[in-house]
């Protein structure tokens, strides 16, 4: 997915991001309900999301955690050679190192940063 992270300040920030985020939620096969307690919104406004009637509002906690959201995704990514299915496999995989499934970890905003911040570390790696 070749999608950069939107600018607060670029007036299609709204519709690229929530996009980009109806995209991972495909790709990583996540329920509305699953990519919505990630972002911060219920499970029928994830829908709309994905059915292109709602957009992220620029400056909202929903937006700043689909930022991070694309940051993980992007990450992750690029460490695992844009295979889907692996990236599905490690997310449902519990992580010795970071004591639970990813998947599990992302739904929180802790989680998320500390899973994004994992992943950026281990691709680092020389």
């Amino acid at each position: 997915m070749a999608t950069s992270a939107p600018a607060l300040h670029d007036p299609d920030a709204p519709r690229v991001l929530s996009e980009a985020v109806g995209r991972i939620a495909a790709f990583w096969q996540l329920s509305n309900a699953q990519a919505g307690a990630i972002i911060g919104v219920s499970g029928p406004t994830m829908s709309r999301l994905r059915a292109g009637q709602y957009r992220l509002e620029p400056g909202s906690k929903p937006f700043e955690l689909a930022q991070h959201l694309l940051r993980l995704f992007r990450s992750v990514d690029s460490w695992l050679g844009q295979d889907d299915g692996s990236a599905r496999s490690w997310l449902a995989t519990p992580n010795l190192d970071l004591g639970e499934r990813p998947l599990d970890l992302i739904a929180t905003v802790r989680g998320l940063l500390r899973t994004s911040d994992y992943v950026d570390a281990l691709r680092a790696r020389i």
